[in-house]
């Protein structure tokens, strides 16, 4: 994993722009012509929780609006439309699948690339068609911009009594975490590791659902009164809109109370156990995702030939 990121991290995430099917990322980053190719968003998806597929909506619906390919399709693997059948439908030349997953765990590492016949090349060619399947977007190094700009704009958002200097605030990303898939931990250590290199914050810490330490320890951890959180996860699942405010001390009816009345589950800021928390969307829905995903599509093109 790291020396993955070491090969990343000094790609910058830069400014797309679309002219006549050709794409240009400003910084001096080459054209890549993707207007004969399709992309495919991918999700995990769920019958359970209709919130879980939003993100791939949102984003396939803001690249399709800038005319960047030929054309732009949602897929799911555990809910319509579900990724086989989408496959199938698409005749462009060239297809790119990019998951929208947080690592590339159990389920985007192994289970789907596998199926749907990659091997670790992640390039098929099946006859005049080629498909490329990308890294997940939460392994790529834009992730720490999407990341940042999650803790400022929660703390802009709702500046009482002032929004928090990030100097004078700790900043904590919290990730799903699993004792079954060491990845899924590794993902969100990193960009604490990258961010608090920066300096920007007064410290940064990885936190987790199911692993050590918990959400439930950020309290305990932090050093200063202003505290942002920012979920590493793609949707406005339960984990982010009730379990994490639970595990940040708001009671569990008050927060099922607030979702049943359309609410949001925290409120921004809160104080708990003398500290003062702002909790942000996760970084799955934030708008800069699409340039995440532009950049995975352009690393998967390099593949050609």
């Amino acid at each position: 994993m790291t020396r993955f990121w070491e090969q990343r991290r000094s790609a910058p995430l830069g400014r797309w722009l679309a002219v006549d099917g050709r794409l240009r990322q400003v910084g001096g980053v080459s054209d890549v012509s993707l207007g004969d190719a399709a992309l495919v968003l991918l999700g995990h998806g769920t019958e359970l929780n209709d919130q879980s597929a939003a993100p791939v909506f949102q984003h396939a619906a803001e690249l399709r609006r800038r005319h960047v390919f030929q054309e732009v399709r949602e897929a799911f693997w555990k809910q319509e439309p579900q990724i086989n059948r989408v496959l199938a439908e698409i005749q462009a030349p060239r297809v790119f699948i990019v998951p929208l997953f947080i690592s590339e765990g159990y389920f985007a590492g192994q289970v789907i690339p596998e199926a749907l016949g990659f091997d670790a090349s992640r390039v098929v060619r099946q006859g005049a068609r080629t498909m490329f399947y990308c890294q997940p977007v939460g392994l790529h190094p834009g992730m720490t911009n999407v990341i940042l700009s999650r803790a400022a704009e929660v703390a802009r958002q709702f500046p009482f009594p002032r929004a928090p200097k990030p100097a004078e605030t700790t900043l904590f990303i919290a990730g799903h975490g699993t004792p079954k898939n060491s990845q899924s931990r590794q993902t969100v250590e990193r960009q604490a590791e990258i961010i608090r290199a920066g300096n920007t914050y007064a410290a940064v810490h990885a936190v987790f659902l199911e692993e050590e330490p918990r959400i439930a320890d950020c309290p305990l951890l932090a050093q200063t009164r202003n505290c942002v959180l920012v979920p590493f996860f793609i949707s406005d699942g339960l984990h982010v809109v009730e379990d994490i405010p639970v595990l940040l001390g708001e009671p569990a009816q008050v927060v099922k109370a607030r979702l049943a009345a359309g609410q949001p589950g925290w409120r921004n800021p809160t104080e708990t156990h003398g500290k003062r928390f702002w909790c942000s969307p996760p970084v799955g829905t934030e708008p800069r995702l699409a340039e995440v995903i532009l950049e995975l599509v352009r690393e998967g093109a390099a593949k050609e030939g």
